[in-house]
């Protein structure tokens, strides 16, 4: 059954939850909360994805790292990730006690990869076009927006398991809205068993974002019914983690896609049988 990726933002300012974890100590709570509703991952962040307030290396690693280093101590458990393009901020997630690095911004810091495989901790390949860190994508247009994605994220794969990143914490990510528009999104989502089929294990990050509002016509607060469609179209073709805002509604759905194929179990059933 696939993972779940919890999102826990550090900033002041995102998109989704408009800075509901910035405190150090609502951050540790929601940490809690979301191992304790099913999360194997727990994805920190110190910088918005989108254009916003500048945030240096310095006030990053404030940020992070000692929201990562407590998450370390109270659930030794988790898979912790970092969410950043810095390969200096990386290192200091690393010692704090991060496995896992997010490179939502598909290696434009080229040591981070580095960092990575010295440590040997997992890795995310993203694919964003070459847009730069915190723009948003501009007429943007691919000959084959799946064939693209499988040939930069599968490369930046095979490079960190080189560099020594364990392969089955090497994910590749699709990365929608990061340099593609909603059309880019559907068709992803629609031909995702051609990403699946490259055999590395693929993480996907849907939650609320801008292609399902512009297909629903909704804003963000009303997002989530849109993101359980497209996570578990996703789940049913293999796709191997999810990072989320909602974490219990999306291991439901996970579960219950994966119920339907006979991979897992119900979990309590009576009804006809006593």
């Amino acid at each position: 059954m696939a993972q779940v990726m919890a999102i826990v933002n550090r900033t002041p300012d995102s998109f989704y939850d408009k800075g509901a974890t910035w405190g150090i100590q609502r951050a540790i709570e929601r940490c809690d909360e979301v191992v304790a509703q099913g999360a194997s991952i727990v994805d920190i962040g110190g910088v918005k994805a989108g254009p916003g307030e500048a945030v240096d290396a310095d006030a990053e690693v404030d940020r992070v790292v000692p929201l990562i280093a407590e998450i370390s101590a109270r659930h030794p458990e988790v898979i912790l990730s970092v969410d950043t393009w810095r390969a200096s901020v990386a290192e200091k997630a690393i010692a704090a006690g991060a496995t896992l690095i997010n490179d939502t911004w598909a290696g434009w810091d080229p040591e981070l990869i580095e960092v990575a495989g010295a440590h040997g901790v997992g890795y995310v390949c993203s694919h964003t076009g070459g847009v730069k860190p915190r723009t948003r994508p501009h007429r943007v247009h691919f000959d084959d927006v799946v064939a693209d994605v499988i040939a930069e994220t599968t490369t930046l794969a095979q490079r960190a398991v080189d560099l020594g990143c364990p392969p089955e914490l090497t994910f590749i990510d699709p990365t929608h809205d990061f340099g593609k528009n909603t059309f880019h999104g559907l068709e992803l989502l629609r031909r995702i068993d051609e990403v699946v089929a490259t055999g590395w294990p693929v993480l996907m990050a849907l939650s609320n974002k801008d292609f399902v509002g512009e297909t629903l016509g909704r804003e963000v607060g009303e997002r989530v019914a849109g993101t359980i469609a497209a996570t578990s179209w996703a789940a049913s073709k293999g796709v191997a983690a999810f990072r989320v805002h909602e974490v219990k509604e999306t291991i439901d759905a996970i579960r219950m896609t994966a119920a339907i194929q006979g991979i897992t179990a119900p979990l309590a059933t009576t009804r006809g049988l006593a």
